[in-house]
């Protein structure tokens, strides 16, 4: 009887230890179940959010409702001052905004082959564009700062033939 009793004693350590064993790896898994498992491989998500210490948005990666994909990186004070940005169609650009938010300067590229930098005022108004099309035809073309309009314009055709265009106030 005493043998017996060892037995069921022993059966019933066991079968605890068991159940034990079983809970703390489902409810509190250990180092060496950690070690198994590697990082995310894919994260899918409509728009993440880099945040900072504080909680402070600094970044917002998102898809826009035309299609466009948009990394958009903030100051400290929350300001947009820089966008990455590549449209549906593969145009992409990369824009740089002031304090204020206004855009100032825009380097890009659009589908059919035309590349650019524009340069903008702190009020939003154009003063210089460079850019250069498909064909290999540059342009370099200098805005009045007061009325917007092309003031003067330098170009090299795909020839090699060399353009100098200057505009008076009513851009004639």
């Amino acid at each position: 009887m005493l043998n017996s009793r060892n037995w069921l004693y022993a059966a019933i350590v066991a079968a605890g230890g068991f159940a034990g064993g079983l809970t703390a790896m489902q409810f509190a898994p250990g180092d060496a179940l950690a070690a198994h498992h590697h990082g995310v491989r894919i994260l899918t998500a409509e728009e993440f959010e880099l945040v900072d210490k504080n909680g402070d948005r600094r970044a917002s990666l998102q898809v826009t409702s035309r299609g466009m994909a948009d990394l958009m990186m903030f100051d400290g004070e929350g300001n947009d001052r820089a966008e990455f940005r590549v449209a549906r169609d593969g145009g992409s650009s990369l824009e740089f905004f002031d304090t204020n938010g206004n855009q100032r300067i825009v380097v890009g590229e659009t589908p059919p082959g035309r590349n650019g930098i524009a340069i903008y005022d702190k009020s939003g108004r154009q003063l210089a564009t460079l850019s250069v099309a498909a064909d290999n035809q540059a342009n370099l073309t200098l805005y009045d700062a007061n009325s917007g309009r092309a003031r003067a314009g330098l170009g090299v055709s795909t020839s090699g033939e060399p353009a100098l265009v200057l505009f008076d106030q009513q851009g004639r």
